[in-house]
């Protein structure tokens, strides 16, 4: 995949008049509204190296064009419809699904659209709530028996997943062997991670050194692998699983696929799984009160100081070519948040 100028091109900022309030509506002001690696997928060019065909989007969700891009933000309800119960004037909301079109000042939603956050926690935390924390817990709940003292090894650890599972984790009491490619500003990153609760940090190219072997004599091995980059990076945190252990892939970024030794399947039983926090959602929307929970409990951990947002920075709506081209640098440990 190339990112192409044309990303930047195929945003525009344009004025239209809002729909009228329904009796089942909210009218909300946007506050805040991160920029994701899928809100690019989103529109960015897929090239097929086989046949040199180019394909529009990248993503499982694309939007009829044109459409308000941004699929995670959180906003303040300014108004409500006759039939609303669920929110009064004042509340923060964000949105339950991807989809919705978080980069805009003002919005009228459906009540089922949303759902309500505490608005005392930071305004950077609730902007970044609804994707990255919810995979980093969903993945740390679902696929396998974590206790006190387990270990679990992820790449793309700087990430806003990688960073989320560093500090739920650490509230879990569980350790992480945290995996990120070499840069000029490696033990900065390194120190940074560890200051949110990493136990290990370490260079990708050393999952083929001795240091690994040497750094599993002092940590249990790991049940769980979390994968945000596919190609060698996968394959590499795979062999370090126990017997039974799962790998989760949530994330292409290296655009390489995943590849599993059969030996790996065979003599170790290890699972290869995906996740997608979009379709959990949609697959317990009948039930918000697993989302609510869930919501909750990260609510909690953020209250408590044990959640902290990504690295952001704050960019105004105004700015939004600036904060797409920085986004989409390499070795960018920093997410761009447009703030309306």
């Amino acid at each position: 995949m190339n990112v192409r100028p044309e990303v930047l091109s195929s945003f525009w900022l344009e004025d239209v008049d809002l729909p009228p309030i329904g009796a089942n509506d909210v009218l909300v002001k946007m506050l805040a509204a991160p920029i994701n690696p899928s809100d690019i997928n989103m529109i960015q060019d897929y090239e097929d190296p086989l046949s040199n065909t180019v394909f529009a989007g990248t993503y499982a969700i694309l939007p009829d064009l044109p459409a308000v891009a941004g699929n995670e933000g959180v906003a303040q309800v300014v108004e409500v419809g006759s039939q609303v119960k669920s929110f009064k004037i004042g509340d923060w909301v964000i949105p339950r699904d991807a989809g919705l079109g978080t980069w805009r000042t003002e919005a009228v939603l459906a009540e089922s659209d949303v759902i309500s956050v505490p608005n005392d926690i930071p305004l950077l935390s609730a902007a970044t709530l609804g994707v990255n924390p919810c995979t980093a817990f969903r993945m740390l709940s679902d696929f396998g028996d974590l206790k006190p003292g387990d270990s679990v090894i992820q790449n793309a650890a700087n990430s806003g997943v990688g960073q989320a599972v560093i500090q739920i984790s650490a509230a879990r009491g569980i350790q992480t062997i945290n995996i990120v490619r070499d840069r000029p500003q490696f033990t900065q990153l390194s120190d940074s991670l560890k200051a949110i609760g990493a136990t290990y940090v370490i260079r990708e190219e050393a999952l083929r050194q001795p240091e690994i072997k040497e750094l599993l004599k002092n940590c249990p091995k790991p049940k769980l692998a979390l994968n945000g980059v596919g190609g060698k990076s996968a394959t590499e945190i795979l062999r370090h699983l126990q017997v039974g252990g799962s790998m989760v892939t949530y994330g292409g970024m290296a655009k390489q696929p995943v590849t599993v030794p059969v030996s790996a399947l065979i003599f170790k039983d290890l699972k290869v799984r995906g996740f997608w926090v979009t379709q959990w959602k949609r697959d317990h929307s009948h039930d918000e009160r697993i989302f609510r929970s869930m919501l909750d409990e990260l609510c909690s951990l953020i209250q408590q100081g044990k959640l902290t947002a990504p690295t952001c920075a704050e960019v105004g709506l105004q700015d939004y070519n600036k904060a797409l081209d920085s986004a989409m640098q390499p070795f960018i440990s920093t997410k761009q948040v447009l703030i309306m």
